[in-house]
Parts: C-alpha cells; sequence; structure tokens
C-alpha cells in the first residue's frame, strides 16, 4: 500500500479521534486512500486487505466497520435486512442496489423528491430516511 494511501487513511481516522491502529489504518487506507468513496460489505473489504497482504480476521473488519460508523466516518445501509453495505459518503443521499451482482452506487440525490413523510408514532422521531432503489436488468 502506498504512502499516500496510508496518510489519507491515518488523517481519516483522526478527524474522528480514533486510535490509528495498525489495522484500522490499513483499513481506512483501502476505503479512502484513494480520495474515492466506497461501498463495501465486511466480506469485501476483507478481501481486499488479504489481497494487500494485510492479517487481519474477517471478526476485526466488521469490528472496525462498525467503530468506524459510530466514530461517523461511515454509514450503515442494509438491504434486504439482512445484508449490511458501509458507505464512506456519509451525506444523506438515495443508493442503488444492482440484484445481479449484488452491488450498491450511490443514485443521483438532485434527481429525488421526497414530497412528505408519514408522521412519526407518539413518543418517537424520525432518525433518518434511507432509500434504495432497486434496480434489474430487463
Amino acid at each position: 500500500m502506498n504512502a499516500a494511501a496510508l496518510e489519507r487513511g491515518s488523517d481519516w481516522l483522526a478527524r474522528a479521534d480514533l486510535r490509528p491502529t495498525r489495522q484500522r489504518v490499513a483499513l481506512a487506507a483501502l476505503l479512502v486512500g484513494d480520495g474515492n468513496h466506497r461501498h463495501v460489505t465486511a466480506e469485501s473489504l476483507f478481501d481486499a486487505a488479504k489481497k494487500q497482504g494485510e492479517s487481519v480476521s474477517l471478526a476485526t473488519v466488521y469490528n472496525t466497520l462498525r467503530a468506524f460508523c459510530e466514530a461517523g466516518l461511515m454509514q450503515e445501509v442494509t438491504v434486504d435486512g439482512s445484508k449490511s453495505y458501509f458507505d464512506t459518503n456519509t451525506h444523506d443521499h438515495p443508493h442503488f442496489f444492482w440484484e445481479e451482482d449484488g452491488r450498491l452506487t450511490d443514485a443521483p440525490a438532485d434527481q429525488l423528491e421526497i414530497t412528505r413523510l408519514p408522521k412519526a408514532p407518539d413518543g418517537s422521531e424520525i432518525a433518518s430516511v434511507d432509500v434504495v432503489i432497486r434496480l434489474r436488468k430487463r
């Protein structure tokens, strides 16, 4: 992994006051090292880390992704109630889910119009609205 990617990963962790362990820095570098946003699953990040020669367990990848989410560095997007994707773009935006290959990508937020949400039940408030648009080939 190149020095610039590792530095970007370290800076990303520092913004959230996360301790820069070797494994966290390596995973952060894979996620944000080139300056682009990523949608990953724990499994895909684990595979990418292994290809880079990183010694990390799948459990560590899951725990690290959860820590990144709790620190506000990433957001979790759940598809089908069971499959979790992790997105480095934390701004509110919709997603496309490509059914054929199980891929999650950003959808153009400027084309989405939500004119009204239902009122939250008494004693609750809306925490967020996740929009996942499922796509399949014709």
